[in-house]
């Protein structure tokens, strides 16, 4: 008896060795090698049913971001993925290929970004204003001055030691951080020779939109806000509307795929399907409905054709795009 133990024992051993061989011929197979057709991408965007959208901090403070991943997920069963960084922090990560698709709002650092090869089927959605908001005293005494008039009032009263004048800067490349910029140069001024370490006036947040109205409000300055997010956070602010008018104020938001010929393990397909939706009579009633509820008035107004190809807009809007 003891002897068949043993040979048993030995047996089962001599099972496990082969088992164990057997397992490591059938695991991963080494970088450089992949099985065809194998996933070889840590990243969720792997699947065909999630979408990796980089976007701005605006959609998501405002909530349109919630409700149009409430809606779109509801209705398809695909799982939006939305990271809200500035404009520019998007694009960097959709150059990076870390994305499928970016919804942003700066025309100038997107039609680089298309022209670089890195952005493909640019469709502008949807637009709404940018406002300089700031105390109801009005220390820089701007109150029915041009925007770029405003700016350049703010800079000498800033530069001069006005009591009570500040201005609090996204700082963060964003969209609201490069309109800041252009209105800026319009007014006559080197952003980095003149603006940057003009003194204590002048703060860099480096924060997204909300964030910076709520440092802006506890510091009693100026800054500039998209007119939605001011609206989402104004119950909480003692900040008012100054300048309010003004084309150079326009805020146009753009939804661009990633190029899958720069990046072949993007989800294109699903992108191309959510920009299509973005684009579709439902997702424009969609976003020109939002906030109406709650703030009489809509947060963002949806772009229609022939509208959207006539200054200042310049854009597609309607046409569908294809993976």
């Amino acid at each position: 008896m003891k002897t068949n133990v043993t040979t048993l024992s030995a047996g089962a051993v001599l099972l496990l060795l082969v088992l164990a061989i057997f397992a490591g011929c059938t695991g991963t197979a080494p970088e450089g090698n992949e099985t065809p057709g194998a996933t070889t991408t840590a990243t969720p965007a792997a699947g065909a049913n999630v979408i990796r959208v980089a976007t701005t901090t605006s959609l998501e403070n405002t909530g349109l971001l919630a409700e149009l991943e409430r809606v779109y997920e509801g209705e398809t069963g695909v799982d939006l993925q939305f990271i809200a960084q500035g404009t520019g922090q998007s694009l960097d990560t959709a150059r990076r290929g870390d994305v499928d698709m970016v919804l942003v709002h700066a025309p100038a650092l997107e039609e680089q970004f298309v022209n670089d090869g890195y952005g493909i089927n640019p469709r502008c959605i949807a637009y709404n204003y940018f406002i300089i908001v700031g105390p109801k005293s009005d220390p820089a005494g701007i109150a029915n001055m041009s925007p770029v008039e405003a700016f350049k009032k703010i800079y000498i009263a800033g530069t001069n030691n006005t009591p009570g004048v500040v201005f609090v800067s996204r700082g963060d490349n964003s969209g609201t951080h490069n309109q800041e910029k252009a209105l800026w140069k319009e007014a006559g001024y080197d952003y980095e020779k003149d603006i940057l370490d003009s003194g204590a006036w002048y703060v860099e947040a480096g924060k997204g939109m909300g964030d910076t109205l709520i440092l802006t409000n506890e510091k009693n300055a100026y800054t500039l806000s998209d007119e939605g997010t001011y609206l989402s956070f104004k119950d909480r602010l003692a900040l008012v509307p100054v300048i309010e008018q003004g084309t150079e104020l326009m805020n146009r938001y753009s939804a661009i795929a990633v190029n899958p010929e720069k990046y072949p393990d993007v989800n294109a397909k699903g992108a191309a399907d959510f920009i299509n939706w973005l684009i579709s009579d439902e997702g424009k009633q969609l976003i020109g409905d939002f906030g109406k509820a709650e703030f009489g008035k809509p947060l963002f107004v949806p772009l229609y054709a022939p509208e959207c190809a006539q200054p200042p807009f310049n854009c597609t809007c309607a046409e569908p795009v294809t993976a």
